[in-house]
């Protein structure tokens, strides 16, 4: 048995790499086991050609928690910005887009009424007051329902004073639309189609929901709490690609003395006594260890790193019912020229465009997910991260990155029979808006949700380990019985995107699982 790591973290993704720095800072003798043959899980650059490097997954910063670039002087280790506050335009086929920076303006004709200004800028304050009011609660252990525990208590308390200091009118309001959808608040609210998608985009991104789901207006909120200029959250583009964060993490720990080993895959965890010892690898290779943190998603981390042997029966059913069959494809384009969107000015094409003609568009692509078919025209999120950062492809070609919503995991007709027609499908979505694109593509890149399950061991392929729903967020987050980053087997916790507070690239999850190891095993 190799002597190994005093703390092992299990996958080198954001989180598990946060949370490894602030053990190996606290003194603890860390090792990261990752799968891959790099660190950076989801958020890592890859070459899909020669001389084009395109962000895997990720491909925006807009959430990242400030507590973990200052605590790990990541700027200090390569952190750099090639674009630091990326507006959003929502594309429309004719030229009248919507640009959002700080207030919505038209383009190409388009008008945004006073009535509609005027409302935007009333939901904005509202919607970020009441996400302030989930926001300190991000960095915290989430309370066990029904403790007694003073610490649990407090942070109650907490979360019910600051409810309770919005005022009776807003608290109301706040009470009032949390748990509803967002198509119903918006549409309430304001008449451009494009500047209800642009609110509503941000509710559903990245999860098997649509906009007239139920509980779509928390995820909202959830996502502006990061906010601290508009709606939508504001957006970054690191210099190098997403994978420059996770590499100056992995500079930051290696100086905090931690290592990391690539290529090595953890099949389960030993325990002895009901307490994590260490880990096997599929080579079979044993690996002791003090206690251990499980970046991997929780159904995986449960039910075949400890094994439901190990697990109350109850716990294990519970932990099998995590909503997270993935529903987020991802399109990487090779480009040997730049894309030319029909009546957007050159220097907005740098932004973050949204594809999203309107909610009942949304929604119409919504609705064959649930049946395991594919949309006809999936709302997308993209950026040309190379207009802003031209090291990422060679002399006046470039990088397109798209988000695909509603890509179902499993596929009716299947994947191999499927997957180029809807590529296909894909680039003529994009030459209706960007006339001459299917020309200029070089390479193509088409990850579907079966494929980033396949790469990264994300159960479903779901970007956010699990669902951000009202029955999976906050104390619910990941089951019950989990919520608080230990778990039913000693010495093992949970630091991924499928505990609290949930997915992003935030690193807070990383952040407040170290810190919990640390009251429970101490720092050395």
């Amino acid at each position: 048995m190799s002597a190994g790591g005093e703390t092992i973290v299990i996958g080198a993704g954001h989180n598990g790499l946060v949370a490894a720095n602030y053990l190996a800072k606290a003194g603890h003798k860390v090792l990261v086991l990752e799968a891959c043959e790099q660190p950076g899980g989801a958020a890592t650059t890859e070459e899909i050609a020669p001389g084009y490097r395109a962000p895997a997954c990720a491909h925006l910063l807009f959430h990242l928690d400030p507590a973990v670039v200052r605590e790990l002087q990541l700027e200090r280790h390569g952190l750099r910005y090639a674009n630091k506050a990326l507006a959003t335009v929502v594309l429309d086929r004719d030229g009248r887009h919507l640009v959002i920076d700080g207030v919505p303006e038209g383009l190409g004709g388009r008008v945004v009424s006073a009535v509609d200004q005027r409302a935007w800028a009333d939901m904005g304050s509202s919607l970020r007051r009441f996400a302030g009011v989930l926001a300190g609660f991000l960095a915290k252990t989430p309370p066990r329902l029904g403790s007694k525990h003073w610490a649990d208590r407090r942070t109650l308390l907490e979360l019910g004073w600051k409810t309770r200091r919005l005022g009776r009118l807003e608290m109301q309001e706040f009470l009032r639309i949390v748990l509803s959808n967002v198509a119903d608040l918006v549409e309430d609210e304001i008449e451009d189609p494009l500047l209800q998608t642009a609110i509503a985009f941000d509710a559903v991104l990245g999860g098997a929901v649509g906009p007239r789901s139920p509980g779509t207006v928390l995820a909202l909120l959830y996502r502006l709490t990061g906010d601290g200029a508009g709606l939508p959250a504001t957006r970054s583009l690191p210099q190098g690609g997403v994978g420059a964060l996770t590499q100056a993490m992995v500079d930051a720990l290696r100086e905090a003395g931690g290592v990391v080993r690539c290529g090595a895959r953890v099949a389960c965890l030993r325990i002895e006594n009901d307490r994590a010892s260490g880990v096997v690898l599929d080579s079979g290779e044993e690996i002791a260890a003090r206690c251990v943190l499980s970046n991997a998603d929780p159904r995986r981390s449960f039910l075949e790193l400890v094994g439901a042997q190990h697990l109350d029966a109850e716990f294990a059913d519970r932990a099998a019912q995590i909503r997270m069959k993935g529903a987020t494809a991802k399109l990487n384009l090779a480009l040997s020229a730049p894309p030319r969107f029909t009546g957007l000015p050159e220097p907005r094409h740098a932004e973050r465009l949204l594809i999203a003609p309107s909610i009942d568009d949304m929604e119409s692509a919504f609705n064959p997910l649930k049946y395991g078919e594919l949309p006809e025209a999936p709302p997308l999120e993209i950026v040309v991260p190379s207009l802003s950062d031209p090291s990422l492809a060679p002399g006046g070609a470039h990088i397109l990155s798209a988000v695909v919503q509603y890509v179902p995991y499993g596929l009716k007709a299947g994947w191999e029979a499927s997957r180029g027609d809807f590529q296909e499908r894909l680039l003529t979505l994009l030459e209706s808006y960007a006339p001459g694109l299917k020309d200029s593509v070089v390479a193509a890149q088409l990850l579907t949700p079966a494929d980033i399950e396949q790469r990264l061991g994300t159960t479903g392929g779901h970007w956010h380990h699990g669902e951000l729903a009202v029955d999976q967020m906050l104390m619910l987050r990941p089951l019950y019985g989990a919520a608080q980053y230990d778990t039913p087997i000693g010495g093992f916790y949970l630091c991924g995107a499928g505990a609290h507070p949930g997915g992003d690239l935030m690193g807070t999850a990383g952040r407040n699982a170290a810190r919990r190891a640390l009251e429970r095993e101490g720092a050395q």
